[in-house]
Formats: structure tokens, C-alpha cells, sequence
């Protein structure tokens, strides 16, 4: 990984060194806008190549130093995204080589569209599919080749960049190794996100966090300098153990009554509480998480906590149609709503990653019944019988044309509440981690970490 002086630097030596000149002939197609390519005869003069574009087998102006391919062919590099650990692939990250420097981030709500998620001016770029495949490069705009080419792996503020020592020119490289691949686990290998967890006692989040591969060493109290930062919730784990320096959570009240402590999160998580414990979700508190998503804050929740929904105001109530009924079978089979694009890639993802048997199906261990059917949310996993809403998301502010942030509702205890031995528990007396005792993703866990991924990335304009 290299620093932004470096990357400036590296940027530097390669325009400096472009020393092939391509022959004059007829103007290229219109380009893509990342390599100054020239369009169809207008009346602009094309842009000169800089820096890696002129490494471009595709370059046409300028210093250009790799001369076109044979026969048609182009530099290319693939590969296969994965989550922190390695683990498990990813869908719909970014990646890309950049061709200058990266815009730095800062913590907290944003207007992050997906019309401006990406700096450093890439000269070619891709997003990886359901199966967390992506390819680099075509007739239009290729890979630079030669020695250490930048490479991106993003998704919202997730962010690593790697080097690749050598792309050999009109090929394909296939980048083989995981840990290239996979996004960062800790601020040593890139940029991770900053996120508040509130623990509860009947959903382990803090332990699905600590499986998709985030180091310990991020998992920190308010005070302390990790990514992650825990918050005690009503029954849920309340300190560290001695391992991890041993200190308490900042309890959630009157922590979350105030929107400016929420402003200093990318990503809210709260864990299930086993009630809806009205009386430590007051209205100041109701009002600032509502504030806070307005403002570009992404926010799941965990079934018990859509209390900030049902007894939200102005148009939080009207997500979804609120009716508390007993929990659903185990084990449960729901069905995927496959009717938009993303829906229809969670499907296809949980088949490609182990998490579903049967495209459109997810079976969960401790579904909940407290959601009937949407209302202005858009509905991701369902029961047709008994009719229920086990997962739906809404951009906000709710139903505004200018929505910039997302929230999230699970009526699934996600990693349940320690039902058994063998089973993740949130509990006051067992200090972080000693309540985490498995190592791999269940299907409803997988599911989760596709929605916390994807609660991470930009949003769309809505209108």
C-alpha cells in the first residue's frame, strides 16, 4: 500500500517517462473521459495522455509509451473481491487504477451519491458481480502495463490500495491471491468505515463483525482509537476482557440522544435488546437517529429496535405496516424479492457464496413477526405465509428527491442471542470476545454481511 506523497510521486515518474508517439491517423470512438481518448472529428483537440494512460495500449495521444496490441488484443486484469477475512467474494465493489492521488475521507453522515464515490481520476475501472468477479480493461480503455500499477478495491468508505509489481502488455493477469483482493482488515491496510455498535441480548452483531475479518485491534471503546466502537445496550455485552485492554462501553443512554455523537459515525448498528425498552429510547433520542440518517447516516437495525421506526415521526412510521405477532417457525424459509436489481443479486450472491440452496430462498433461524408488509420501504426478504417483512431498507430523508442517506430493518435475530453453547452470546458477563464461540457465517449471517456491504455503498438519486 502506498501513501498519497508516494502515490504522488509514482504519478510524477510516469508522466515524466512517456516516450512513445503513436502515428497520426483518423480521430478514435468517443472515450470514456478517464484516458483523454478523442471523440469522432468534433471540433476539440484530444486531450494528451498523462501519467499511466499513456501506459494504455488504447492511448492515441501524447507521449504514449506501449504501442497497440497485435490482432486486436488488450491488457487486462481480473480477479475476485473478497470480504476482510478472505473468506466470503463481494458484490458491487469498485475497482479501478487511479491515475492521480486519492481524496482523503472524513467520519460521519455525507451526501455520498454514486455519482461521486470515486476520486484519483481512474483511467479504467469495474464492479464486481454476484459471484465477486470483476475484469479490468477493454477495446476502449485498458490496463496500464509494466512494473506497479495502482489498484483499488472500494465499496462506500471501505477502501484498500495494493500495488501490482508487473502487467505484462496484451494479457490477461489474473490476480490469484486473496490477500490482494480482499478489502482492508484494520487502518494498517487501508480504510475501514467508522462505526458505533450497540449491543443487545438477543442479536452477537459485535461477533459477525469480528467474522468478516476486522482485526481486534479495531474494536474499541468510545475513547479509543479503533474503527469500531461498542456501546452497551440493554442486555448485551458491556466491556472488553483483559485481552483487549479490558474497557467498559459507553452505556446507550444518554450516548445516542444526541445527534452529534451519532455525527461522528459512518454506520450505526444496533443489536436486538430482546423488547423494545420504550423507556431508553427517548424522544430526543428518536429524533436525533432520525436526524442523523436525514443527514446521510446509514443505520441498520435489529428487530426490536424498529421501535425508532413505529414510534418514529413524520414519515419514519410509514415504512412499513408494524404488527407484533409471535416469532415465526424454526427453522423458517423466506423468500428473496428478486423484482429490483439488488434483490435479484442477493439471490444469486447467497447461491454463490453457500448461503442459499435455492436461488430466491433464504432459510433463517429466528425469524420475528412484527412487520406485516412494506409501506414507503422497499422490501428485500418476505413471507407470502404467514405475510411478513423480514428484511426492508428506505433511502433518507424518507421519500425526499434529495436522499442521501439509508436505514435498514431486520425482523431476524441475526446472530442469535446464545440460545445454546454452540451459539453467539451477547451477555453482560461475558466480555468482548469471550461471547463469540463460532468462526463461520450462517446463511442469515452472510445475508448481513451482504446488507451491511451494501448499506456502506453510495446511494442513488432518487426522482
Amino acid at each position: 500500500m502506498y501513501g498519497s506523497k508516494a502515490l504522488t510521486l509514482f504519478f510524477a515518474v510516469v508522466s515524466a517517462s512517456c516516450a512513445f508517439t503513436p502515428e497520426s491517423g483518423n480521430a478514435g470512438t468517443a472515450g470514456t473521459g478517464f484516458t483523454g481518448r478523442g471523440g469522432a472529428g468534433g471540433a476539440t483537440p484530444p486531450k494528451p495522455c498523462e501519467g499511466l494512460a499513456c501506459r494504455q495500449s488504447t492511448c492515441k495521444t501524447g507521449n504514449c509509451t506501449q504501442p497497440a496490441c497485435a490482432g486486436g488484443a488488450v491488457t487486462t486484469l481480473s480477479g475476485k473481491v473478497f470480504d476482510p477475512a478472505g473468506k466470503v467474494p463481494l458484490y458491487n465493489v469498485d475497482v479501478f487504477v487511479p491515475n492521480k492521488p486519492l481524496a482523503a475521507y472524513s467520519d460521519g453522515p455525507g451526501c455520498d451519491t454514486c455519482l461521486n464515490r470515486i476520486s484519483g481520476e481512474p483511467v479504467v475501472k469495474a464492479i464486481t458481480d454476484a459471484a465477486g468477479n470483476f475484469k479490468l480493461g477493454d477495446a476502449t480503455a485498458d490496463v496500464p502495463s509494466g512494473a506497479n500499477v495502482p489498484l483499488v478495491i472500494q465499496v462506500g468508505k471501505w477502501r484498500r490500495e495494493v500495488t501490482i509489481p508487473n502487467v505484462p502488455a496484451c494479457a490477461d493477469t489474473a490476480l490469484s491471491d486473496v490477500n490482494l483482493t480482499r478489502l482492508p482488515r484494520n487502518q494498517s491496510e487501508g480504510h475501514l468505515p467508522k462505526i458505533a455498535l450497540t449491543t443487545g441480548g438477543a442479536d452477537a452483531l459485535e461477533c459477525l463483525l469480528r467474522k468478516i475479518g476486522i482485526s481486534d485491534s479495531e474494536f474499541t471503546p468510545e475513547s479509543g482509537s479503533g474503527r469500531v466502537n461498542f456501546f452497551n445496550g440493554v442486555g448485551g455485552t458491556k466491556s472488553f476482557d483483559a485481552a483487549l485492554g479490558g474497557g467498559a462501553f459507553t452505556p446507550v443512554t444518554p450516548w445516542w440522544d444526541s445527534v452529534g455523537n451519532l455525527n461522528k459515525y459512518d454506520m450505526i448498528l444496533h443489536s436486538c435488546e430482546g423488547t423494545e425498552n420504550p423507556s431508553n429510547k427517548s424522544t430526543a433520542a428518536r429524533q436525533a437517529l432520525q436526524d442523523y440518517a436525514n443527514r446521510g447516516g446509514r443505520v441498520f437495525a435489529s428487530h426490536w429496535h424498529n421501535y425508532w421506526f413505529e414510534h418514529g415521526s413524520g414519515t419514519w412510521p410509514g415504512v412499513a405496516v408494524f404488527n407484533h405477532q409471535d416469532d415465526l417457525p424454526i427453522p423458517f424459509t423466506a423468500t428473496i424479492d428478486q423484482s429490483f436489481p439488488k434483490g435479484m443479486a442477493l439471490a444469486q450472491w447467497l447461491v454463490n457464496v453457500g448461503g442459499s440452496m435455492t436461488l430466491g430462498q433464504l432459510v433463517i433461524r429466528g425469524a420475528q413477526h412484527t412487520i406485516d408488509r412494506v409501506g414507503t420501504g422497499q422490501r428485500w426478504i418476505y413471507s407470502d405465509s404467514p405475510q411478513s417483512i423480514q428484511y426492508l431498507d428506505a433511502q433518507t430523508p424518507i421519500g425526499s428527491s434529495s436522499a442521501c442517506g439509508r436505514v435498514v430493518l431486520s425482523d431476524i435475530h441475526v446472530s442469535t442471542g446464545g440460545a445454546s453453547a454452540n451459539e453467539d452470546d451477547s451477555d453482560p458477563n461475558k466480555p468482548y470476545p469471550t461471547g463469540c464461540v463460532t468462526t463461520e457465517l450462517s446463511p442469515q449471517e452472510k445475508t448481513l454481511e451482504f446488507m451491511i456491504f451494501d448499506l456502506s455503498s453510495c446511494v442513488l438519486i432518487i426522482g
